[in-house]
């Protein structure tokens, strides 16, 4: 055979070309659109239907069902939205996906791509020397377009002729020419080419390469796309991965969703192809099983060829289509059974290890405008978190010096602390590998706002931990402290955990547009309190020092508690100053 390495390199070339162009014109669409695309899905998964419509509308717009089965893995993941609702949205994307099989059928072989590529080229780089980012990002888009159909139109220059090799050709006919263990045989390369280069997509372009240049009949072309359905799941699993249970268990439903699926279509495939090219010649399109004959006699009027290549393409995504939606039909109302047979396939496992994060992981940065809300949620669960520990440090005040509650008491709040730096740690470094992402202006705030609320939440775990510390060297000391000091303790604890919680009502619901009125006012309320009560209580301490009330060592030791206590409503209200900069005022 006449085809040299350096073809070879630039076949594979070519299709990297056309994943680029792919991955460019998804990310273009998804900076433009920012935090929408969350909004709504979040609007939208109220119902099965409406989640299926929103699944084959976002998966439409960002041209990758890829990229949107992972996005909601992400949005299990992070809690945004439950199993049962996922389902129906990944189903709506098998839909959605063959979109771009008709973006590619159409305007692959019936437009002369070549003409527009060029002017889109031009225009893009316009945009994206403006000054508006949604103008840069769009650019990106028309860019990704653009780099889309160059891949395909160089995969097509590179692929060897096989009509000219008849050697190759008897070869290939020997694997197509075994009925229906050849649609097995296809269906699994099909499967298998999807899985390595993760673009079912990038599969079709090559299927529909393949077919029009005769290689191998409608049928088995429609083989190779069937199997690429299930092949196309490898992206959500592998982002599973390191996810929680939920996200397993989403991931797991899409393999099953379209495994199934390949299996009943299988089993009635002679007749249901049969079925696709009744259709496109209904449409006008032509018979898509003509052009393999045409070639298979001999001819090779290239002009023939040419107006047989649209029924090809044309029949293969009439084909894609058709079996998706019909696989919809049946399994939209088995929602249910799906829900029950993964959580039965991916269990829930117990865990003790109290520092397991709840809802991030750095395998699912797929999407990194929409992943920042499992940050959101992560940074909650360590607000609550700590909020326990202001209590412990308060509890410890009041546990018998030298008893073995207290030795309990102590280690648990160690613990914790240990466990706060921790999460500071991972939630800093997930947060940092989302800005790596392709952000709008407005996401790249929540992340360095959600960066210093984190390092504030920290800084609330250091305290409680502060007065633990306190407490072990005033033991130490045989230093007592009097029913007044405790008093006066308990106050400040009283005021501080308000203000947390406070707190803690803000950070619930961060997607609010507007202000919490009443707990922003009680929070700097609170703030106020505080310093003047550290203020009083200082003032206080001299004095009672002096009259000889407690011990001048007595008086540093609580002195130093009560500092912690109105750092801790420092770095509170720092969290709602926070807040309300970056997330209240918007728009």
């Amino acid at each position: 055979m006449d085809y040299s390495i350096t073809q070879f390199l630039g076949l594979l070339g070519a299709v990297g070309l056309f994943l680029y162009g792919m991955k460019v014109m998804s990310e273009g669409l998804q900076k433009a659109a920012g935090d929408r695309l969350r909004n709504i899905l979040q609007a939208m998964t109220r119902n099965r239907f409406a989640g299926l419509l929103t699944g084959c509308a976002i998966t439409a717009l960002i041209q990758s069902s890829s990229a949107s089965t992972v996005m909601v893995v992400s949005f299990v993941n992070a809690g945004l939205m439950s199993l049962a609702q996922s389902m129906a949205v990944i189903f709506g994307a098998n839909v959605g996906t063959t979109f771009t099989a008709w973006i590619i059928s159409l305007f692959g072989f019936k437009v002369d791509m070549s003409l527009v590529i060029m002017p889109l080229i031009g225009l893009a780089v316009v945009l994206l020397f403006s000054n508006k980012n949604r103008s840069k990002s769009i650019g990106e888009f028309l860019i990704g377009f653009a780099f889309l159909f160059m891949g395909l139109s160089t995969i097509n220059l590179y692929v060897p002729d096989l009509s000219k090799d008849p050697e190759m050709f008897a070869a290939l006919q020997g694997y197509a020419n075994m009925g229906f263990l050849s649609v097995l045989l296809f269906a699994l390369v099909g499967m298998i080419v999807t899985a390595i280069i993760q673009s079912s997509a990038a599969t079709f372009a090559i299927v529909l390469i393949m077919c029009t240049k005769g290689w191998i009949t409608f049928d088995l072309a429609c083989a190779l796309v069937l199997g690429s359905n299930i092949g196309t799941t490898i992206t959500p699993l592998l982002a599973s991965m390191s996810g929680n249970v939920a996200a397993k268990r989403t991931a797991m439903g899409h393999l099953l969703f379209n495994t199934l699926g390949t299996l009943w279509c299988v089993a009635v495939f002679f007749p249901f192809a049969e079925l696709n090219a009744w259709i496109t010649k209904l449409l006008g399109a032509g018979d898509p099983n003509a052009l393999f004959d045409y070639v298979e006699q001999g001819n090779s009027d290239v002009s023939v060829i040419n107006s047989m290549q649209l029924s090809v393409s044309v029949g293969l995504s009439v084909f894609h289509t058709t079996f998706n939606i019909v696989n919809v039909c049946i399994m939209i109302w088995l929602t249910g059974m799906y829900v029950k047979i993964v959580e039965w396939m991916v269990p829930a496992r117990k865990t003790t290890d109290e520092f397991s994060l709840k809802f991030i992981s750095r395998g699912l940065l797929t999407s990194a405008e929409l992943n920042i809300a499992m940050a959101e949620k992560e940074v909650l669960v360590f607000a609550e978190r700590v909020r326990r520990m202001i209590d412990m440090s308060a509890n410890l005040i009041h546990t018998k010096e030298k008893s073995e509650d207290f030795t309990k008491l102590y280690s648990r709040l160690e613990k914790y602390e240990d466990i706060s730096d921790r999460m500071e740690i991972e939630i800093a470094k997930y947060l940092n590998q989302c800005a790596e992402g392709r952000l709008s202006n407005e996401s790249k705030l929540r992340i360095t706002a959600l960066l210093a609320i984190v390092s504030e939440i920290e800084s609330i775990a250091d305290c409680c931990m502060g007065v633990g510390k306190i407490l072990t060297r005033k033991i130490e000391s045989n230093v007592t402290f009097t029913e007044e000091i405790y008093t006066n303790i308990d106050t400040m604890h009283k005021y501080v955990t308000e203000a947390m919680d406070l707190m803690l009502v803000e950070l619930r619901d961060l997607e609010m547009e507007t202000l919490h009125e009443r707990p922003l006012i009680d929070s700097y309320n609170k703030e106020r309190e505080i310093n003047n009560m550290r203020n009083a209580y200082r003032s206080a301490n001299i004095a009672n020092i002096n009259s000889g009330k407690y011990e001048y060592q007595a008086g540093i030791y609580y002195m130093d508690i009560v500092s912690d206590f109105e750092r801790t409503g420092d770095y509170i209200i720092n969290v709602v100053d926070t807040i309300k900069g970056t997330f209240r005022q918007r728009r």
